[in-house]
């Protein structure tokens, strides 16, 4: 069962097959990051509040 790197989070086979390279089983951040987004091949510290 994947699970998120930085917090750990449960997260669906689907979204890991789309978010991760081939031959990654767990993405690096999940949309449960708050803090933490994608950029490009790296992770990186949010610039602005993803709070609702």
């Amino acid at each position: 069962m994947p699970e998120c790197q930085n917090c750990g989070a449960f997260v669906t086979e689907a979204y890991a097959r789309v978010f991760t390279p081939r031959g990654v089983d767990d993405p690096r951040v999940c949309p449960d990051c708050q803090d933490k987004i994608r950029d490009g091949a790296d992770v990186r510290t949010a610039r602005s509040s993803r709070n609702p």
